[in-house]
C-alpha cells in the first residue's frame, strides 16, 4: 500500500533529513513537507496523510498545538522528531506512536518507520469483531474490545482491566483512544477510560467530586472537563435512570 506522509519541522537541514530517509522506501508518498505549524494544518487537512513526523518546538504553532487543532482528524500514525528528551511523556500521551531523539542514527529511524507501518496496516484492517493483541513475555493474549472493563494510563502504556484481570499494553492512552471511538468507550479522566456498558452509577465522592462507579465495584474520578460529554453518552441508560 502507499503511505501518504507529511513532514513537519521548522528546520531545513532537519526536514532534509527525514525526508532524505523516507525517500529510500518505495511505499512512502512524500506529499508535502512544511516548515511550520501552520502550513501543517493547512496540509494535514486538505492532503489527509496515513503518516505525520512532527516536529515539537516550532515558532507560533507548536507540534502539540497543531494536534490539538486537528483533533480527530489525527493521521494513523504520528512520530515527533525533536532535540528536546522533555515532551516525550506529553507525546505519547498526545497519541504520537514514536518519539526521535535528534540526532537519531538510521537505524533508530528505521525502528520507528517500521512501527508506523504496522499501524497504518492495522488502521486499514476491518475492525468488526476487532480483539487486541498483547504481547508478554509467555506469549500473547487476545482480548475482546467488548470484554474491557476500564482502562488506566501506566506512563508510556495502558493497563486494560478485564474481569479479575489486567493486561498491560504499549500505547498510550490517546491512541488507544481512537481505536476505540466505534465501541462503547468513553474517557472519563485524563488517565482513565470506561466501557459504558460496565457504568452502574453516578455517585459524590466525600470531596464533592462526582465518581463513576463500575459493575465490578471500582470507582473512578470524572473530571470536570469530561462531564458533559459522559452525561450525553450514558443519557437514557440504565446508570442514570
Amino acid at each position: 500500500m502507499t503511505i501518504r506522509t507529511i513532514v513537519v519541522d521548522d528546520e531545513p537541514p532537519s526536514r532534509a533529513n527525514v525526508t532524505a530517509l523516507l525517500r529510500r522506501h518505495d511505499e512512502i508518498e512524500l506529499v508535502a513537507e512544511c516548515g511550520s505549524g501552520a502550513d501543517a494544518l493547512e496540509a494535514i487537512g486538505r492532503l489527509r496523510p496515513d503518516l505525520l513526523f512532527l516536529d515539537v518546538e516550532m515558532p507560533e504553532l507548536g507540534g502539540f498545538d497543531v494536534l490539538e487543532m486537528i483533533g480527530a482528524d489525527a493521521p494513523a500514525a504520528i512520530v515527533f522528531v525533536t532535540a528536546y528528551d522533555k515532551y516525550a511523556l506529553a507525546a505519547f500521551d498526545a497519541g504520537a506512536l514514536d518519539y526521535l531523539l535528534k540526532p537519531f542514527d538510521d537505524a533508530r529511524f528505521e525502528r520507528a518507520l517500521l512501527r508506523a507501518k504496522e499501524r497504518i496496516l492495522s488502521s486499514h484492517a476491518p475492525t468488526l469483531g476487532r480483539t487486541i493483541a498483547i504481547k508478554s513475555v509467555g506469549g500473547v493474549a487476545f482480548v475482546k474490545i467488548e470484554e474491557i472493563d476500564w482502562i488506566e494510563a501506566a506512563d508510556y502504556y495502558s493497563c486494560l482491566h478485564v474481569g479479575g484481570a489486567t493486561h498491560l499494553l504499549r500505547r498510550s492512552m490517546a491512541d488507544l483512544e481512537k481505536d476505540l471511538r466505534p465501541y462503547s468507550f468513553e474517557r472519563i479522566h485524563r488517565s482513565t477510560i470506561v466501557n459504558l456498558d460496565r457504568v452502574s452509577k453516578l455517585d459524590v465522592a466525600e470531596n464533592g467530586e462526582l465518581e463513576v462507579i463500575l459493575k465490578d465495584k471500582t470507582a473512578h474520578r470524572l473530571s470536570r472537563s469530561n462531564r458533559r460529554a459522559l452525561l450525553a453518552k450514558l443519557q437514557g441508560r440504565d446508570a442514570i435512570q
